[in-house]
């Protein structure tokens, strides 16, 4: 299963349980403006040992979010295999934290990860 490949007009869902293309090959790198995108990863743990129905609600808490913050996440996919969750969005101060917040406060498991600042 994986959230991907949300546009700044239409979010697009797909679930697909088959192996897809390696992230990187995937992943957007840059805006309609020619801008770098930011992105962010959090993990979820223990999410592909959770029951179909709680995965489920899971996937529906970030799918609210995602479709709130649809005009600045540009990317989103949901690994199960390695219960990790990779957004990117728009170059705007903030959202990176804004988001990951949201995505954090409708499901508390689901974890930033970050690296230490110098």
């Amino acid at each position: 299963m994986q959230i991907d490949k949300l546009n700044t007009t239409n979010l697009k869902l797909s679930r697909e349980v088959s192996p897809a293309e390696p992230l990187w090959k995937r992943l957007p790198m840059q805006n309609e403006e020619g801008k770098n995108l930011s992105d962010f990863m959090m993990i979820i743990p223990k999410l592909k040992h959770q029951s179909t129905d709680k995965i489920k609600n899971i996937i529906n808490e970030i799918d609210q979010v995602l479709r709130y913050y649809e005009k600045q996440v540009v990317f989103a996919d949901l690994n199960l295999n390695l219960n990790v969750l990779w957004i990117s969005v728009q170059p705007i101060a903030g959202i990176c934290l804004e988001v990951a917040a949201a995505i954090h406060h409708r499901v508390p498991e689901a974890k930033l990860v970050a690296s230490k600042l110098d």
